[in-house]
């Protein structure tokens, strides 16, 4: 009798421990990435994304090879987000990855990680599809050979835009009654008007109008699109998709090398485009 009861007290005594051991395991957090893996996501199959992701994945195979991929591994995941609606896919999604925004305007990526619970943001960056608005500033300066008075005119979103140029560009505010005549009107003395990508002031109703009312002030455009140009902006500077390309894999190796990633930013690399019929 002593013997079963001194065993009884044995098998309870491992039960017991082999439930602690459950269920410190089960309260253990899950094994720590030792790696990093990517993926690209397109908003639509059309041949404009194949080819920006077929030259992306070129650039980043080689920060991401080094890691080894035995089963079982746990590398966090990069999501690089091409386009507005994969960046809405991607901002949906739960998992333990970071975001890459490119090809996706400021404003409609502020207006998407605006949205977010307050702990997805942080883990969202982004390349902006417009050019820097101080690369544009500067461009003003070396066609005019010297520093010139320019004007900017913002809607009520435009807070990015509104941080860069404080100081350095005569800033209009745009409320929603009014109409682009009178803010052209509102823009006073400056002698170029820098056009931004802000859907609140400029629409596709009203770009083509714009530089001929500014030209009549003896005003000059800078656009933000080399399609602006063409329908009679001043000059502009752009970035082709091998420059975001580039811009992105960078930012994509600096996470991977430092643990922290970048914050977001206008692109680095671009090109100038002139309209030499108005130039002239």
């Amino acid at each position: 009798m002593r013997r079963a009861a001194q065993w009884l007290y044995r098998l309870a005594g491992s039960l017991a421990l082999g439930l602690a051991a459950m269920a410190t395991a089960t309260a253990a957090p899950q094994d720590k990435a030792q790696g990093y893996r990517f993926e690209i996501v397109t908003g639509d199959g059309s041949a404009v994304s194949a080819r920006i992701a077929d030259d992306l994945y070129k650039r980043l195979v080689p920060t991401f090879a080094a890691f080894r991929t035995e089963l079982g591994q746990r590398r966090r995941m990069v999501t690089i987000a091409i386009g507005p609606d994969a960046l809405r896919q991607a901002a949906a999604r739960r998992c333990d990855c970071v975001v890459i925004a490119a090809f996706t305007s400021s404003q409609v990526w502020r207006a998407i990680t605006a949205a977010l619970p307050p702990g997805r943001a942080p883990l969202m960056t982004a390349v902006y599809a417009e050019p820097a608005p101080l690369d544009q500033l500067q461009l003003a300066s070396l066609l005019y050979r010297r520093p010139v008075r320019v004007a900017a005119i913002v809607g009520p979103d435009a807070d990015v835009f509104v941080h860069s140029l404080q100081g350095k560009a005569d800033l209009v505010r745009a409320r929603p009654e009014d109409d682009i005549g009178e803010l052209l009107g509102r823009v006073g003395r400056s002698e170029a008007l820098l056009a931004l990508p802000d859907s609140a002031v400029f629409t596709p109703e009203n770009v083509r109008s714009i530089p001929l009312a500014t030209y009549r002030r003896k005003q000059a455009v800078i656009g933000f699109s080399s399609d602006m140009v063409k329908v009679g902006a001043l000059a502009t500077t752009y970035s082709d998709i091998e420059d975001i390309n580039a811009q992105v894999a960078e930012m994509a190796a600096a996470f991977v090398a430092s643990g922290e990633l970048p914050a977001p930013q206008f692109p680095r690399y671009f090109h100038t485009v002139v309209n030499e019929g108005v130039a002239s």
